[in-house]
This record gives C-alpha cells, sequence and structure tokens, in this order.
C-alpha cells in the first residue's frame, strides 16, 4: 500500500485549505508518476485516519480532483487514479535537482546580450545618478488629491472599465493645449498616443515600422534602451559623431548617399549622454535630410522643461510641416519615474497605426493616473510646479558644477549643461573610473562608471554624474565621498 501518511504533508500555519495542500500533493504525486494511472486509492475514511483529518476533508479533495480528472470512480469499488492519464515514468531527482526545478526552463530559448544591462533601483545612499528628478519636489499631495477624486467621483461604469487604447480624451486635449503652448506645436487629441513612457513609445515604434535589415541612425553615444529596442526589431545601427553642437548632420548626409535610413533616433534638446544642444542651422538640416530621404526622426524631448540658459530652441516637430517626426517624451522628469506616462505625438494616421499595436502589449494605461494628471495640467499645478523645480534645478546645478571644480580641479574636465539634469565629466586619464566607482559604493555612494557610454573605447573616462535629485548638502557629501574614494591608475 502507497504510504501516504508519509508522502503528504499538511501545515496548518499556511492560509491556503488543508483540503487543497493534500489536493495538490496529490497531483505532484501523479504527475511524478509515484501514484499510476489505474491505481486503488484509499478509502476517505481510511485516508483521513492514516493525515489525521476529517473525512468530510478528504471526500472534498476527492470531489475536486474528480472534477479535474485527475480521479476516477468506479461504482462499488472505490476511487482510483484515472486511467485515461497519460503513462508518467516515475523520475526519483537529487536534492540539488529538486532545487533547480525554479530555476531553470526545461525548453530552450535564445539569450540575447543586448538585452542585459544594468537595472538603476533606487537607493538610501547618496547617488549621482544618471539624471533623475527629486521625487521630494514633486506635488504629490496634489496628485493624491487628483487621482482619489477621479476614482470616487463621476461614472464608475466609464471611469474603471475599458477606455480609450490612445489614453485618456481629458488628458489628450489639456497636453495638446500645454504642448502647443510650451512647445510650438500644433496638434490637438488626435495627435497623442499617451504611453507608458518613451520606452514603450520607442518599442511600438520598432514594432510598426521597423522590419529586420532596416538601418537606424543613432548617435555614436546613445541611449541604450532605444539602441535596444531597435536591435529587438532586428535593425542595423549606424552610428553618426556628436560633437559640441549635438548631431553631425553633414555625417549623416553621408550615410543617406550609401544607405536606406529608415529612421534615426535623436535627443536634440539636450543631447544623451553628452547634453548638448542640437544648433539651429543643424536642425533645419535635419529636417531636410528627412524630406529628401524619407526617415523617420524620432525625436525623444526628455527633459525640455528643465532648461537653464535663455528660452529652449523649441523641438524639431515644432518646424516639422511634412509629418516626418514622431515626438516623445514623459512625465518621468516632471513628476517622478515611478508615474509610467509617457507621450508620442505624431500625424493622426500615424496615432492610429500606434494604438492598434499597442492594444496588443498593453491594452491601456492607467486612466485615473492619466486623469489625475490631466487636472493638474488644467489646473496650473504641474506648470507651476515646473517653474519651482526649475529654480531650484538651476540652484544645485550651480553649486555641484562649482564643488566638482573646487575639489578635483584639473583632474575633471566638463562644460556646464545649458539644462537637463546631469553633468557629462571627464575624469583625468590617471583616475581608474572603474575601481572609483566601487570603492565610492562601498562608501555609500553610486554613481555610473560610464563603460556602457564608451563606444568603442572612444571616450574613455567619461560618465553622467546627475545632481537633480539630491540637496545642496547631499551634493556637497557625495563629492566629498567621491574624493575619498578616487583610485588611480597603477601604470
Amino acid at each position: 500500500m502507497f504510504p501516504f501518511k508519509s508522502n503528504i504533508t499538511i501545515d496548518k500555519s499556511l492560509k491556503n485549505p488543508i483540503y487543497q495542500q493534500i489536493s495538490q500533493q496529490l497531483m505532484v504525486l501523479i504527475r511524478d508518476g509515484k501514484l499510476s494511472f489505474g491505481q486503488k486509492l484509499l478509502s476517505s475514511r481510511a485516508l483521513s485516519e492514516a493525515l489525521g483529518v476529517h473525512r468530510k476533508t478528504i471526500t472534498q479533495v476527492y470531489d475536486e480532483l474528480i472534477t479535474q480528472g485527475w480521479l476516477e470512480t468506479k461504482q462499488g469499488n472505490g476511487t482510483f487514479v484515472a486511467q485515461n492519464l497519460p503513462e508518467i515514468i516515475p523520475q526519483f531527482l537529487e536534492e540539488n535537482q529538486k532545487n533547480q526545478k525554479s530555476k531553470s526552463a526545461g525548453f530552450a530559448f535564445e539569450k540575447k546580450d543586448f538585452l542585459i544591462r544594468e537595472v538603476i533601483k533606487a537607493t538610501d545612499k547618496l547617488h549621482l545618478d544618471d539624471g533623475f528628478p527629486d521625487p521630494r519636489l514633486a506635488p504629490l499631495a496634489d496628485l493624491a488629491r487628483a487621482y482619489r477624486s477621479n476614482l470616487i467621483l463621476g461614472n464608475s461604469y466609464q471611469k474603471l472599465g475599458y477606455g480609450d487604447t490612445k489614453g485618456s480624451l481629458w488628458l489628450r486635449k489639456e497636453l495638446a493645449k500645454y504642448l502647443n503652448e510650451t512647445r510650438g506645436l500644433n496638434i490637438n487629441e488626435n495627435n497623442l498616443l499617451i504611453v507608458r513612457g518613451t520606452i514603450m513609445g520607442l518599442y511600438l515604434t520598432s514594432l510598426a515600422f521597423i522590419k529586420a535589415g532596416d538601418k537606424v541612425a543613432i548617435g555614436e553615444s546613445s541611449w541604450q534602451s532605444a539602441n535596444i529596442s531597435f536591435l529587438q526589431a532586428g535593425a542595423e545601427l549606424l552610428k553618426v559623431p556628436i560633437d559640441e553642437n549635438g548631431l553631425d548632420v553633414d555625417a549623416l548626409e553621408e550615410l543617406c548617399k550609401s544607405h536606406i535610413i529608415r529612421l534615426i533616433y535623436i535627443t536634440s534638446h539636450h543631447n544623451y549622454p553628452t547634453t548638448v544642444t542640437l544648433k539651429a542651422d543643424r536642425r533645419i538640416k535635419l529636417l531636410q535630410l528627412a524630406q529628401k530621404y524619407k526617415f523617420i526622426i524620432f525625436e525623444d524631448d526628455y527633459d525640455y522643461d528643465f532648461h537653464y540658459q535663455s528660452r529652449p530652441l523649441m523641438p524639431l516637430a515644432s518646424a516639422d510641416n511634412q509629418g516626418m517626426v514622431l515626438y516623445s517624451g514623459s512625465f518621468t522628469k516632471s513628476i517622478s519615474p515611478a508615474f509610467r506616462v509617457g507621450y508620442l505625438v505624431a500625424t493622426e494616421d500615424v496615432i492610429e497605426h500606434l494604438a492598434h499595436y499597442r492594444r496588443i502589449i498593453d491594452r491601456q494605461g492607467d486612466n485615473m493616473l492619466e486623469n489625475a494628471i490631466a487636472q493638474l495640467l488644467h489646473e496650473g499645478i504641474i506648470q507651476k510646479h515646473l517653474r519651482k523645480g526649475l529654480k531650484e534645478y538651476k540652484n544645485r546645478r550651480d553649486f555641484f558644477c562649482e564643488e566638482l571644480k573646487r575639489v578635483f580641479g584639473e583632474l575633471v574636465d566638463f562644460q556646464i549643461p545649458e539644462g537637463g539634469m546631469s553633468v557629462w565629466v571627464k575624469f583625468a586619464d590617471e583616475i581608474d573610473i572603474q575601481k572609483t566607482t566601487e570603492v565610492a559604493l562601498k562608501n555609500g555612494l553610486y554613481l555610473s562608471n560610464g563603460v556602457h557610454h564608451n563606444v568603442e573605447w572612444k571616450i574613455k573616462n567619461y560618465t553622467r554624474l546627475g545632481f537633480a535629485s539630491s540637496t545642496i548638502e547631499e551634493l556637497r557629501e557625495a563629492v566629498e565621498v567621491l574624493k575619498r574614494s578616487v583610485q588611480f591608475t597603477s601604470v
């Protein structure tokens, strides 16, 4: 007789009912071949006595497994493992093999190196990050109030049901008005697709417009998340030099003469990672090249709202009269990375096309959050927050740049950025930046070693140091920790 007592364990401290525990373990015994098809089981009375549970519990177990097809009854003869189950050869696993069951798949799949990259997570430690906002400055109380009112008030069936794949109509209307006023665009709600950040916009664009073998132009050093989307679509990446005036459009023109380029990805306002602004003459020529060679411009305007000099240059999308530009932005920098709300701006037919693709990966966004942000735009709260944040971030930029120069002197080289939330810094060649970042982390300071920006080792010892997410006092401490952590090369 099968030793049920030694093979079934009951834990009364677990939340799931005892009958479920027994049912699940019996199914495992059948799947593992320890109970073979057609094998007779103990009567409900005998099994209840063996396991020390009430007979009704075993009756419930048997009824459940009979309904699912694992067991069957024979009138007057008892309960059996179902005859129609496929024959299972028992596999006896060593203890270490049992521990591997949840770690390794039993099927093959391709791992792609370009998908593997460091995930930056929030930390309580000091940080000179990639250029993130300070969530302590975000209008969280206003957002919570707006979210609550949108959740409670109004028609629940409409607000809590399925919505438009393109995103909240209210947000698209408010956003269109805001972008027209601040970016010089001429759009309406039908020119907007609400997405969960720029990454989603890039993926949808790659899915909808890029085929395997297409050529995509990127800056010589570019945002890896964008590159990953293009590579996943099967694109070939063509690199274009970046200098102090942004993307080298003359070099791009030469590429166009020998390649059919499908799309170019650009961060025109503050180039990623170098923070330089694409100058006006190059913007004009880039639009002309797009019209002449019929390539798409994906303009990622990730921190347009944070420009510290004079009024920033209008985005390429504002001067695009041929429908060549896909313009992307998000509320990541204005509120916080945790709130995944972004947008794509394009012609109506492109937005309609992208919305079909959006539906197959994400039916819709967070209607409540989108409506809450729409309310804050309508009330002018986000606009007020951006003006306040701009002043504070400028103070932090100025202090951080002064402190870097004071502490490190000739060991660092950088240009004070006109906008954005980070400084593009070159450490002297005698500094081992990789070891320095490792020691800094042990000392409680996070910063990137910049290796993922290093294109073919052409920009060695450069990295982005974000200043916006730290107070002035935190920045002072961070620079001091960095100074103590510096490691010099042994050569």
